[in-house]
């Protein structure tokens, strides 16, 4: 018997267009068919150099702002969310501090566009302290260090009606290939997060889960939800990995990273090292359902979600080799309209007239919030 579609809408992740303007995505995100954006809000003086964005003008934000931004999404109905992914407990400490009050800020714009009222969640990551993580007890250390930083963030978030949620990609090449370790982002394996949550009973923070981070981790994805608790889970990201045969993964293994040694003495032996910081775990990034298959199955995967209830948006991040990564704007949308075409018939009811559609939308509504002033961790 098949089981009932709940209608997810599917969101344009906004991370793949960094030089249009909001209209231009607001355009762009009609013409694909999709039902939301999720704006991609970076600091504009932060210091990652890969898949990064910033479509809001976040130190000039206010409630005039605010109902101005809902009346352009609800004249297109469209759904919105906010995030920006750094590293919150580790790197650099001015640079983590910074990260800390952006996220703050974005908590704070969510709060005016209605927060969880209208589904308005950020986005984050929470990185990864290294300093403590070599030590001795050092994944308990980031996970207290995780609470000492996130304690005040999620209290704050709470206090405006606003869930903060996790991305769980590990960042594996954040660091340079001269390290050994690839772990580079806290909640980047299930038993992070429910530690986490453990550690911070709040319902104010949750997750956005990437299926193609735990494919290449040889990972069933449908295990991973069918372990989660679906209460906690709010996004689902869309991007998948295509695991490749080839030598480096006979030579490394497929649950280490590639590690980088002595050039002439990799050459002498015959084996393959690290071409770049993102060369270590021997996979391609795809979207479904463009230019191949990948290493997921996507029928089993939707359906477990449909068994637990998940009503919430599939956000489409595009970060395919085939098609973001190309530089081609057309390669770009064409990416994206395969993979909404993809999941449609997954996701969406069949109407006589107009094939598989999107039948449950819902506009923002108008809020009335007072203007509250930026916080910043010495003063949340």
């Amino acid at each position: 018997m098949a089981l009932q579609k709940l209608n997810n809408p599917i969101w344009l992740m906004t991370s793949a267009y960094p030089d249009l303007t909001l209209d231009e995505i607001i355009s762009t995100a009609k013409e694909l068919g999709a039902q939301g954006i999720d704006l991609c809000v970076f600091r504009k003086d932060g210091t990652r150099e890969d898949h990064t964005a910033t479509h809001l003008d976040y130190d000039n934000f206010t409630v005039d702002t605010a109902k101005e931004l809902i009346e352009k999404f609800n004249a297109a109905e469209l759904s919105l969310s906010l995030g920006a992914f750094e590293n919150m407990i580790g790197g650099d400490e001015d640079q983590r501090v910074k990260n800390q009050n952006h996220l703050l800020k974005l908590i704070r714009i969510a709060h005016l566009l209605g927060g969880d009222q209208n589904n308005v969640k950020v986005g984050t990551f929470v990185g990864y302290n290294h300093a403590l993580g070599n030590e001795i007890d050092g994944f308990q250390k980031n996970l207290e260090e995780y609470k000492r930083v996130f304690e005040p963030i999620i209290a704050y978030a709470e206090r405006l009606g606003v869930t903060v949620l996790y991305e769980n990609c590990p960042m594996e090449g954040w660091r340079s290939s001269r390290y050994t370790s690839t772990y580079n982002n806290l909640p980047a394996v299930l038993a992070a997060r429910k530690l986490m949550y453990t550690l911070i009973p709040s319902k104010s923070h949750g997750e956005i889960y990437d299926p193609s981070h735990d494919i290449w981790q040889n990972t069933n994805p449908v295990d991973v939800i069918q372990a989660t608790d679906i209460s906690r889970l709010h996004r689902i990201h869309v991007k998948t990995t295509r695991n490749l045969k080839v030598k480096s993964r006979t030579e490394w293994g497929g649950m280490y990273p590639m590690q980088h040694v002595d050039e002439s003495l990799a050459e002498k032996a015959g084996i393959d090292i690290p071409k770049h910081d993102w060369d270590r775990h021997h996979y391609e990034a795809m979207l479904p359902g463009f230019g191949g298959t990948d290493n997921m199955d996507w029928n089993d995967f939707t359906d477990v979600l449909k068994e637990k209830g998940f009503s919430g948006p599939f956000e489409i991040e595009n970060e395919a080799k085939n098609s973001k990564d190309t530089g081609n704007m057309k390669a770009n949308n064409q990416g994206f309209q395969a993979t909404i075409n993809f999941l449609s018939p997954l996701l969406w009811d069949l109407d006589e007239k107009n094939g598989y559609q999107f039948a449950n939308y819902k506009p923002l509504e108008a809020v009335e919030v007072t203007d509250i002033p930026v916080e910043t961790m010495d003063t949340v």
